[in-house]
């Protein structure tokens, strides 16, 4: 089935390109600056296009979601609630117990090696192919 939202011969990177340059905002340069910084902390980083138009960079799985919204910039860790977040990036979906999102706000800065670490972390753990540590009974 087609995504709406792609249009025939666009990859992923062309696509989350021209979502980028759209917003044409502070949104736009933050999605922007946060891709950069998702590639260079992984240079092996697959973008995809999915559920209708989101930004999405996988490595073994995904590794976090990349959305715009009025107010916010929303980046969503699949198996956030896994990692590691000593620099406490992490400030929504706190409550549930496997995503963890950043909400980047306008004029708000990130710590661009606490992200990058979550990135590795984050691909360590797809790589890994644990989420968590399993509540099943071992044999």
């Amino acid at each position: 089935m087609k995504k709406p939202d792609a249009s025939p011969g666009q990859s992923a990177s062309e696509l989350i390109s021209k979502r980028i340059a759209d917003l044409g905002d502070w949104r736009g340069e933050t999605l922007s600056r946060m891709r950069n910084l998702i590639k260079q902390a992984d240079p092996d980083v697959v973008e995809e296009w999915k559920w209708m138009g989101t930004p999405v960079w996988s490595h073994d799985g995904i590794i976090c979601t990349g959305e715009s919204y009025k107010q916010v910039v929303k980046l969503t860790f699949a198996k956030g609630a896994s990692l590691k977040d000593p620099a406490g990036l992490f400030n929504s979906s706190l409550d549930g117990n496997v995503r963890r999102a950043i909400d980047i706000h306008e004029g708000e800065e990130v710590d661009e090696a606490a992200f990058q670490a979550l990135i590795r972390q984050a691909v360590a753990l797809n790589s890994s192919g644990k989420s968590k540590p399993s509540k099943k009974a071992k044999c």
